[in-house]
């Protein structure tokens, strides 16, 4: 299945149906009177966030989306039918724009979340309405409400609660692969990651989604390298998972460079909680590494981890320094089991 994280859609709920003129003609009755239905209410255009999608690939082979209009009253006083709804099912954490792809009209971030984006128009009033004590034969009826057009667009920001930052080649799939059932592409050149990649972690008995996205580079916010629209995806995350590549002659300038292009991007996104973690440490000794740790922990302004996602050197010692994060994003209490989980990752037993 493809990924796809931007869509434009046209919709237009229903226009109401027309009254009807409508009198009683009937034997034997010789004074009838108007009996003239009303019009069918026009149907809605809904969005509603349901399980089992993570891609709006179905919104490119489909833009249009045209609920039914109201049938027209009738007589002996019935009404029309009214038109059906169509409902847009788009994945959870979908948000839906104006057309400006600026003003935000609803943010579907739970499981049924439902709105409404276009009502349909009202029905109208057949002549049975209009009878008076001076006016008992009415010859007029309103025609229904019109539907509402509208342009709009779907944006995906995908529900995950880490999210993996860091320059292109610094571990990010190799960590999520390592770590998870997901098999993103990996490969030594850059930009292997060309969309966010979700996999489920475990570690001391719990669980929790991972979310990889496409490597930045200086200048992103500008559009060089794939850019930064991909940073969507980790603004819903607790915490960050920021891999800087230990092989690199400056890892303190790597590490800045990425910050950088947080703080461009806006969003508070610079502001959440980050774990750093020096990387590839397979590749060098001890000696170097502690070298490269410093000069990172220089640049950062506090203890870094050292891990190497390829040899699965440290990787549980990330897994629980993100937890605790975690937790606390799900309004969970955060206290010493982490650290008191032993070597083999199985949680402590509890009543």
């Amino acid at each position: 299945m493809k990924f796809l994280d931007l869509a434009k859609v046209y919709i237009r709920s229903g226009g109401g149906g027309s009254g009807c003129v409508s009198f009683r003609r009937e034997k034997y009755i010789e004074y009838g009177g108007p009996d003239g239905g009303d019009g069918g209410k026009g149907g809605n255009v809904v969005a509603e966030a349901v399980e089992g999608l993570n891609t709006l690939i179905d919104f490119r082979y489909q833009q249009h989306f045209f609920a039914r209009s109201g049938q027209p009253g009738m007589g002996q006083q019935r009404t029309g039918r009214s038109g059906d709804d169509i409902v847009l099912r788009v994945p959870v954490g979908t948000e839906i724009l104006d057309e400006d792809e600026e003003t935000l009209i609803a943010d579907l971030a739970e499981v049924g979340d439902r709105v409404v984006l276009a009502r349909g128009g009202n029905g109208g009033f057949g002549n049975l309405h209009f009878k008076t004590s001076t006016n008992q034969a009415p010859r007029s009826a309103n025609p229904g409400q019109p539907g509402v057009e509208r342009t709009l667009w779907l944006r995906l920001k995908l529900i995950a609660d880490v999210g993996l930052l860091g320059l292109p080649n610094a571990g990010k799939s190799t960590f999520l692969a390592a770590t998870s059932n997901a098999r993103p592409k990996i490969a030594d050149y850059p930009f292997t990651t060309l969309h966010p990649n979700l996999g489920v972690v475990s570690v001391d008995g719990a669980e929790f989604v991972v979310a990889d996205i496409p490597g930045l580079i200086e200048g992103a916010h500008e559009g060089r390298g794939i850019g930064d629209r991909f940073l969507g995806h980790v603004e819903r995350c607790a915490v960050l998972l920021h891999l800087v590549d230990g092989t690199v002659n400056e890892p303190g300038q790597d590490w800045q460079t990425v910050i950088t292009e947080l703080e461009a991007y806006g969003g508070a996104l610079a502001d959440k909680p980050r774990v750093t973690v020096l990387n590839k440490a397979d590749a060098l000794d001890e000696e170097l590494t502690e070298m490269q740790r410093a000069s990172l922990e220089e640049a950062v302004g506090h203890p870094v981890l050292v891990m190497s996602g390829a040899a699965g050197k440290g990787v549980r010692e990330v897994l629980r320094a993100l937890h605790p994060h975690v937790k606390r994003a799900r309004g969970l209490p955060v206290g010493n089991e982490d650290a008191e989980a032993d070597a083999d990752g199985d949680a402590p037993w509890h009543p």
